[in-house]
């Protein structure tokens, strides 16, 4: 019989909920199969964490005396946005510091951009804000220079457009006779090694592959601290191939998220440096899937041996918008560190952390397991066609 989010959080509240993660789900379709799984487990938890470049934040700093109409503003010499009101910043994850040589000398090292910015922020360190402006009447002030911490700010919160893509392409090196460096790592020449970037059987949306939970308003763990989607993703196309099972064979559905960064971990939000290509930050997130009945049940037991992803060449066919694909591998061959493209046996490596997405989907089992987190009916959701 079909649950709903109410008998759940029911449960929630009595203390007599349910929960397995993702992996231990596997396991127990596996045992005692799909039907029996449903109506035994309420919710499986998931996890993912890596470099997710469409992350932001959106800072208050309060009012100053007198007061500001902030026109160009700097933190940590990182440039972030002004043209939304007084004293409204936002500062995306990829801008670099102002002084930065960028690919002037190639390859950049980008050591210092917005996600660090974001990373030092809910670390509680001091972040030192520049502001100029031409003044007004109502707003006469035409700099500030001070420092800034977490706690004082107004307010702050992530504002994340895209994250938490479901599937995406494994890249790889096949023409050139340089090694090449992209936002999906240092790739070397004739497919020395190739990258990728999921939890797998972990991660969110291939656990919710067409969208029967994940909405408008779904509560998640965002950052080490408690977010919301508030929207589909940039990018979000979900008519894309996919198996039997429904599992998006290549870069599908995506996320908008939020939260507030008052409650959020460094543990979780981190500055990354790419080489040679910019800065971005790296997210921990971790959607709760509801087992509502027992299709649900079935999505959740995904396992890495069922999803497939493209390997594409990034020195030639990415940049110039050719859709060919080298080869499909599953995850599991990915995470055995070695797949085969064409013949040739390639080295794998993932830049997104596998035991940090195990980490998040344990921790957020523990927060619903002992009634700390609720979870939420979404008030629409997730588109299933392009339109």
């Amino acid at each position: 019989m079909p649950k709903t989010y109410e008998e759940i959080n029911e449960k929630i509240r009595k203390g007599t909920v349910v929960v397995a993660t993702a992996e231990e789900m596997i396991g127990i379709v596996e045992e005692k199969g799909p039907a029996k799984a449903a109506l035994e487990v309420d919710v499986v938890t998931t996890g993912t964490f890596g470099p997710m470049c469409s992350s932001g934040a959106m800072i208050n700093i309060g009012h100053t005396n007198p007061r500001m109409r902030l026109h160009r503003a700097t933190l940590n010499g990182v440039e972030a946005y002004c043209s939304l009101a007084a004293v409204d910043l936002f500062i995306g994850a990829t801008e670099t510091r102002q002084d930065d040589p960028l690919n002037a000398e190639f390859p950049g090292k980008f050591r210092y951009g917005g996600g660090h910015v974001i990373e030092d922020l809910v670390a509680g360190k001091e972040i030192e804000l520049h502001a100029t402006s031409y003044g007004t009447d109502c707003y006469p002030r035409k700099e500030l220079q001070t420092a800034v911490r977490l706690k004082d700010l107004k307010e702050a919160y992530l504002l994340n457009p895209r994250n938490a893509y479901q599937n995406y392409n494994v890249a790889v090196n096949a023409y050139q006779s340089r090694t090449i460096y992209t936002y999906m790592g240092m790739l070397k020449p004739n497919m020395a090694n190739a990258t990728y970037s999921s939890a797998g059987r972990l991660s969110p949306l291939m656990n919710d592959p067409l969208y029967r939970t994940i909405g408008i308003g779904t509560r998640i763990f965002l950052g080490g601290g408690t977010g919301y989607v508030y929207r589909h993703g940039t990018q979000h196309n979900p008519d894309v191939p996919r198996t039997a099972g429904g599992v998006a064979k290549c870069g599908a559905g995506t996320l908008a998220l939020q939260g507030d960064l008052k409650g959020m971990s460094s543990e979780f939000l981190r500055g990354v440096s790419l080489r040679g290509y910019g800065c971005s930050l790296a997210v921990g997130v971790g959607v709760p899937i509801p087992i509502l009945d027992e299709e649900m049940a079935r999505f959740t037991a995904v396992k890495d041996e069922d999803i497939y992803a493209p390997v594409v060449d990034y020195s030639r066919d990415y940049p110039n918008c050719v859709a060919e694909t080298l080869a499909e591998v599953t995850y599991k061959e990915l995470r055995s560190g070695r797949i085969t493209v064409r013949g040739k046996q390639v080295q794998t490596a993932s830049i997104s952390s596998y035991p940090m997405a195990r980490s998040i989907a344990r921790i957020l089992k523990e927060r619903i397991s002992s009634g700390q987190f609720m979870l939420s009916r979404p008030a629409e959701l997730l588109p299933t066609a392009v339109g």
